[in-house]
């Protein structure tokens, strides 16, 4: 049995974990990391929310990324954004009251 907690990673920790294990070169275009990592939902806050990686990748309005920080710094901004969005919502603020 392992010891270690489960741990949740969302946003730009979710996407680290996926470049680790991806064989993904930087710098890097857009079309390339969309090819790579097609429509892979992105989970942006621990509830479990998600965006695709392509939507999320658009919102930056960049086509080129020199380096993988570069690409964790460009995407920070659409996974907070996305974050506020769904927790400012009237469901999700519903969901935050049940214990379960």
């Amino acid at each position: 049995m392992d010891d270690e907690p489960d741990v949740v990673e969302f946003g730009i920790a979710a996407v680290d974990a996926r470049l680790e294990s991806a064989d993904v070169s930087f710098p890097a275009t857009a079309s390339d990391l969309e090819s790579q990592f097609g429509d892979m939902d992105v989970p942006y806050d621990a509830a479990g929310h998600a965006i695709e990686f392509t939507e999320a990748l658009s919102e930056t309005g960049r086509t080129q990324f020199e380096s993988e920080q570069d690409l964790l710094n460009a995407l920070h901004p659409v996974f907070e954004r996305q974050r506020r969005t769904a927790s400012t919502s009237i469901l999700s603020q519903l969901r935050s009251l049940v214990p379960f």
